[in-house]
């Protein structure tokens, strides 16, 4: 199996990028914000790559001392091989870089996959958004403390 590369997203990432977002996601981002991430200050977006393909992706956004991961995924394939962890280090370690001294994200109350996952990562659930995504389903809102 080949080495999974991670580094910073560059703007020719993108059309992969939300190529994986619409296979991960039934509600997917549209191109255009993967676009303006890349573009904007203060944002941290990573893609994880193998062969030179794009596998994983992860998208966040800092402020002062708090970072918000907006979008995090790895493909089907290449899941439960370590892609996410790595991303989520690897942005958890350029926060701590950054003085952050918190990070936050919204999970789909129905994936508990995925929360088990951030909470193994040291994050709590914080509370519901009701609603927060398109189709109706609430959030969970996970925290952790650096």
């Amino acid at each position: 199996m080949d080495l999974v590369i991670i580094e910073r997203a560059v703007a020719a990432d993108i059309r992969a990028v939300y190529a994986l977002e619409q296979r991960c996601f039934p509600s997917p981002w549209r191109k255009e914000f993967f676009e303006s991430e890349i573009a904007n200050d203060g944002r941290y977006n990573l893609v994880a790559r193998r062969g030179g393909v794009i596998i994983g992706y992860l998208f966040a956004m800092w402020f002062a001392d708090e970072m918000h991961v907006n979008k995090i995924a790895v493909d089907a394939g290449a899941r439960r091989q370590g892609v996410a962890l790595a991303l989520m280090q690897r942005c958890t370690g350029f926060a701590i870089e950054q003085g952050v001294t918190s990070i936050s994200l919204e999970v789909r109350q129905s994936n508990d996959e995925a929360q088990r996952f951030y909470t193994f990562l040291g994050f709590e659930a914080e509370y519901i958004r009701k609603g927060y995504y398109p189709d109706g389903e609430s959030a969970v809102v996970m925290m952790k403390e650096l």
